[in-house]
């Protein structure tokens, strides 16, 4: 088996963005990536229309859809993981070294997100290697989604109806983590497509298998604190 790495036809990100891939590879990204966007898809709309109750005071219905948006979270943050963590393990093991630019802390609203991107910068700047900097910021991301994971279901969990204003913080939270997690996916994917242009043509069933086991890795599930909303919910309804 062949397990070298093709030679790369193009020496940045963006003319990665803009060439196109081989039959097999396309079909495999369009696969991989359609996943993703449909996790983001479902998980933006509920979260958007849960913003939009609680924009117009409209208490019950805010509650009663954002609670379900921790689950939609979760499960996009496992999908981007998988692509994340599959990509460094095959990167690490065969020494495949794609086409990657740093992270930009502007292209972030979370202060957990604004400084992984920065001091994933800064040590990219002291690693004397390139592929140790590519390694460094694929798992920079992969972290950085398991945080803004737990951080939405922690300001979820923070919310009730009873205290509309002081629970503005939380919204915000709320708005600000979906935006990072937005960021982490647009990074990923055009992650995913520079990998595939180094990858030999003969490893891409291994990576597919990879991605797809950890995507059913579920992880253990987490108190998200809709327990917490419904009671604090159902008090206040029973007391109007």
């Amino acid at each position: 088996m062949n397990t070298r790495a093709p030679s790369r036809r193009y020496d940045s990100v963006q003319q990665d963005w803009r060439a196109f891939l081989p039959e097999a590879k396309s079909e495999f990204y369009r696969f991989h990536v359609g996943g993703l966007e449909n996790a983001y898809i479902a998980f933006s709309i509920a979260l958007n229309e849960a913003l939009d109750f609680h924009n117009r005071r409209l208490g019950v219905q805010a509650f009663d859809t954002i609670s379900i948006t921790p689950k939609l979270c979760s499960n996009l943050a496992l999908r981007v993981s998988a692509v994340l963590h599959s990509i460094r393990q095959r990167g690490r093991h065969f020494s495949l070294l794609p086409n990657f630019a740093a992270l930009d802390s502007t292209n972030f609203q979370t202060d957990h997100g604004q400084r992984a991107a920065r001091s994933s910068s800064l040590l990219g700047r002291i690693l004397l290697s390139r592929h140790s900097q590519f390694l460094q910021k694929v798992a920079t991301l992969e972290q950085l989604v398991e945080t803004l994971d737990h951080e939405f279901a922690d300001s979820v969990g923070e919310l009730s109806e009873a205290d509309w204003f002081s629970g503005s913080a939380a919204w915000q939270k709320l708005g600000a983590c979906h935006f990072d997690l937005n960021t982490c996916l647009r990074e990923t994917i055009v992650l995913l497509k520079s990998f595939l242009f180094v990858l030999p043509d003969a490893q891409l069933a291994g990576l597919d298998f990879t991605i797809r086991g950890l995507a059913r890795n579920r992880r253990p599930s987490r108190d998200s604190g809709t327990g917490v909303i419904r009671h604090r919910r159902m008090t206040a309804v029973a007391g109007k």
